[in-house]
């Protein structure tokens, strides 16, 4: 059985060391995980060309919304975000699903933050749109969405209106951080400009970056007192799902954990 990472960098991907530690401990000896260089426009010649013995991808920019595209059955998360982190083989063919949005609930709750009332997220891609959900999961009933350029916000917004949250665009540069928790996914060459912004020690701050680590943003709001959670527990509890998702199987989390730990120190 095969199964891979799709996206476009991935050399820098652990998502390698966590599913091959996964399969290895669940004994499953005839399975492989690999990392495939591809854009989203590659994804339709390169599903259709699959033999059965694939099973499953993770999907990571910029693939994720081609693959909710693509996907011959698209359940309701990734069709709310119009973003899928995971495609999954059925009888039915490839089924379109999301594990980003259990990724940052369980990093965020890992932080302390088990109910919000307001929050904000900086970005407007597809994993910001999955911080949506996991932030209305525990509780905001108002977010800010800070962008560059505000016609970019749709997708974020969208599904913030779909949850009935209260939304308000503003624009990155000389933005406000009224919010308690606010959550990052800002691509590491955009930091310097996040830096500019109104830190203080109340801020918990989720960055869903992971190399490097800490990012500067991470260490500007750690030195400040605020609470800083990172990318690496999203990519953990993501992987996770998506494990059982591929393999039916529970996911060994010990072994997976132990591997993730070891790759990070051996960086």
């Amino acid at each position: 059985m095969r199964a891979a990472l799709l996206g476009r960098p991935v050399a820098h991907s652990l998502s390698p060391v966590l599913h091959r530690a996964a399969y290895q401990a669940l004994g499953l000896t005839d399975w492989t995980y690999d990392a495939l260089d591809v854009g989203g426009e590659d994804l339709p010649v390169l599903l259709a060309g699959l033999g059965e013995e694939w099973r499953g991808f993770s999907v990571t920019m910029p693939c994720k919304q081609a693959a909710v595209d693509v996907a011959d059955v698209v359940e309701p998360l990734p069709r709310l975000l119009h973003a899928a982190n995971t495609l999954v083989r059925t009888e039915l063919g490839w089924r379109a699903e999301n594990t980003d949005v259990a990724g940052i609930g369980m990093a965020l709750r890992l932080a302390g933050v088990d109910q919000v009332g307001s929050a904000a997220i900086i970005g407007a891609g597809g994993t910001a749109a999955a911080a949506a959900v996991a932030v209305a999961s525990l509780g905001a009933e108002h977010v800010d969405v800070l962008v560059r350029d505000p016609a970019r916000s749709g997708d974020v917004t969208r599904v913030l209106q779909t949850l009935g949250v209260s939304t308000a665009v503003l624009r990155l540069d000389g933005g406000v951080l009224d919010a308690p928790l606010v959550v990052s996914t800002v691509p590491v060459g955009g930091q310097a400009t996040l830096l500019a912004l109104p830190w203080r020690a109340e801020h918990t701050l989720l960055d869903v970056l992971y190399d490097p680590w800490p990012t500067a943003l991470a260490d500007r709001v750690a030195r400040l007192g605020g609470t800083v959670a990172g990318g690496l527990d999203v990519l953990f509890w993501q992987a996770t799902e998506q494990v059982e998702l591929m393999t039916g199987l529970p996911a060994p989390i010990e072994a997976m954990r132990s591997a993730l730990d070891a790759a990070v120190a051996g960086r």
